[in-house]
């Protein structure tokens, strides 16, 4: 288990983390340092705790956007799968229909190119 320090808010934490995860860790606080200051310079000392929810509340607030930003493109991603397998078959129709064109015309060719050399 790494350990990593953070400052947030002017106050140096020390966290556990799982190895090779510190500078994420710390990519993070620093993330919650930048609201924090944000709302500090909004509104000014309010209080550690409730910068401290606000911020959460502020992360949370991003987090259900991304969610549902996720769940639109999953159900994009849905419909064109549905869209591309619904293509696929018709391709593959189309291909049966003029394979079976192709395989009569040219069985129609070769009874008339039959036909012109028992005449002839």
């Amino acid at each position: 288990m790494a350990t990593v320090s953070v400052t947030i808010d002017g106050k140096t934490y020390r966290m556990a983390c799982d190895e090779g995860e510190e500078e994420h860790l710390a990519g993070l606080a620093h993330q919650l340092d930048q609201y924090i200051s944000h709302l500090k310079s909004n509104f000014g000392e309010i209080g550690d705790h409730r910068l401290s929810v606000m911020a959460g509340i502020m992360v949370m607030d991003e987090l259900d956007e991304a969610r549902r930003q996720l769940n639109n493109l999953k159900q994009e991603n849905e419909t064109l799968q549905q869209e591309n397998n619904q293509l696929a078959d018709a391709c593959q129709r189309y291909e049966t229909v003029a394979a079976k064109a192709i395989d009569r015309a040219a069985n129609h060719i070769d009874a008339l190119a039959r036909q012109l050399v028992k005449n002839q």
